[in-house]
C-alpha cells in the first residue's frame, strides 16, 4: 500500500439498480467498500459524471421514469419505478442483482498502483471509461482513464469518452465506407454539436436533423449549414435539398422508433435517382447505409420501402467500433479528445445533480426526458 492508499476512505457511496420480477426497478444510495488499487490501477475521487441516454436503461431497465415513487433502502434514499412484463423478460440476466450504473465519469486520481503507468496519473484529473462511475470513488485500470492537461477541470473531463467518440466514430465510419457526407439525427444534442464543430473543421458535408426550430437557431449560430426541423411542414423539401446539397448517404440516428429512418432513405433515394438517365425497378444503383446507435424512441422503426434495393440498415456502438479500429486507432481518437476537450468536446448541463437527487423522483421525471439542453451531471460530492 502506498502513501497515498492509507488516505482513502474505507467506504464511500454510489447507486445501484435493481430490477425484480416484479415488474419494478429501484435505484438506491448505498455504501460499498473503496478497493485499493492494484499494480496497474488507480482510484479516482469522482467528481462529475453525466447521465447519457444508453445510462438511463441501466439505470431504469427500460421502466416508466414518469410514474417514479420514493422508497428507502438501508436507510438511505432510492427511487422505484415500474417496468413493462415484456421489458422485464428481455432483462432475466439482470433480475435481482444490484447493477452499478454509469459509463463514464472524471474525477482527481487519488491513489495508484506500482506500475509507471498507474503512478504517471496520480494527482492527475483524468476522464474515465468504466459501466460503474455514479460513485464517490472508483478503482479502475490505469488504460481505462484519459489524462487531461493542465488547469482542465473534472466536469469537462467528465464526458470524455461516449459522445466525443461517437462523434469521431462516425465520421470514421463515413470515410471508412466510402462515403462524402453525413446525416444526424438529434443534431442539437451535447454529440450533435460535437459533430457538428469537427465536419465544420475537416469540410466535411453534415445534415443535421433537429425537432424544434430553437435547435435551429441554436445550430445556425454554431456555423451549421444544414439544419432540418423534423415538426415542419416543409421538412421533407427541406431534407431533400440538404441532402442534394451534401451528397450524404449514410446517417446516424439516435431515434430509431417511428419512420423518420425511413424517410431519410427514402430521400436519399429521390437524390440518388435524379442522377441516373435510365429507370430501374430495382431503384439506384447508389448505397444508403442507416445506422441506428440509440433508442429515443422505442416503438418499431416503420420502412414504406420506396428507396430501391442498395441500402442498408443496422445498428453501432462505440465499443465494437474500437475494436475494428483497433489500439492505434483509437489511441488517435482518445488524444484528439483529450486535447480538444475544452472546445470541440466540450459539453454543456442543464442540472448538477447529487446522489440524492439522482433517486429524487421529481429529477427522475426530469432527467429521464433526456430533453436537449437539459442534461444532467451527476455531482457525487456535493
Amino acid at each position: 500500500m502506498t502513501d497515498s492508499d492509507a488516505n482513502l476512505p474505507a467506504r464511500s457511496l454510489e447507486l445501484r439498480s435493481t430490477l425484480t420480477d416484479d415488474g419494478t426497478v429501484t435505484l438506491d444510495v448505498r455504501e460499498s467498500e473503496v478497493v485499493p488499487p492494484g499494480e496497474d490501477e488507480v482510484v479516482v475521487r469522482v467528481e462529475a459524471a453525466p447521465i447519457n441516454p444508453s445510462d438511463l436503461g441501466m439505470l431504469f431497465a427500460m421502466g416508466d421514469v414518469s410514474a417514479a415513487t420514493a422508497v428507502e433502502g438501508d436507510g438511505l434514499p432510492a427511487v422505484r419505478v415500474p417496468v413493462s412484463h415484456a421489458a422485464v423478460l428481455g432483462q432475466g440476466g439482470r433480475l435481482g442483482k444490484p447493477m452499478p450504473a454509469g459509463n463514464e465519469g472524471g474525477g482527481t486520481v487519488v491513489a495508484a498502483g506500482a506500475s509507471p503507468q498507474a503512478q504517471a496519473l496520480l494527482g492527475r484529473v483524468v476522464g474515465f471509461l468504466s459501466g460503474n462511475a455514479y460513485a464517490q470513488y472508483r478503482t479502475v485500470s490505469a488504460s481505462q482513464c484519459l489524462p487531461m492537461a493542465e488547469g482542465t477541470g473534472p466536469e469537462d473531463a467528465a464526458a470524455a469518452f461516449v459522445n466525443p467518440l461517437t462523434a469521431l466514430g462516425m465520421v470514421e465510419t463515413m470515410r471508412a465506407e466510402g462515403h462524402t457526407a453525413l446525416l444526424h439525427t438529434v443534431g442539437a444534442s451535447n454529440l450533435g454539436q460535437m459533430l457538428n464543430r469537427i465536419c465544420l473543421a475537416e469540410g466535411v458535408g453534415l445534415v443535421n436533423v433537429v425537432r424544434k426550430p430553437s435547435q435551429v437557431e441554436l445550430l445556425r449560430t454554431q456555423g451549421a449549414q444544414h439544419v432540418c426541423d423534423s415538426s415542419a411542414p416543409s421538412f421533407v423539401d427541406d431534407l431533400t435539398d440538404a441532402l442534394r446539397t451534401t451528397g450524404a448517404t449514410i446517417a446516424f440516428d439516435a431515434i430509431g422508433g417511428g419512420e423518420l429512418a425511413g424517410t431519410v432513405l427514402s430521400r436519399m433515394e429521390k437524390v440518388a435517382s435524379e442522377q441516373v438517365d435510365e429507370f430501374s425497378r430495382y431503384g439506384s444503383v447508389t448505397h444508403k447505409q442507416m445506422y441506428i446507435y440509440g433508442g429515443l424512441d422505442r416503438g418499431p422503426t416503420v420502412l414504406r420501402r420506396d428507396f430501391g434495393f442498395a441500402w442498408g440498415l443496422g445498428g453501432w456502438l462505440l465499443t465494437p467500433f474500437l475494436a475494428k479500429l483497433g489500439q492505434e486507432g483509437a489511441d488517435r481518437l482518445r488524444q484528439r479528445v483529450a486535447d480538444e476537450i475544452t472546445t470541440t468536446f466540450a459539453s454543456s448541463y442543464g442540472m448538477q445533480l447529487s446522489l440524492a437527487d439522482v433517486v429524487d423522483p421529481a429529477m427522475v421525471r426530469r432527467y429521464g426526458q433526456m430533453a436537449t439542453g437539459d442534461k444532467a451531471l451527476v455531482t457525487p460530492h456535493a
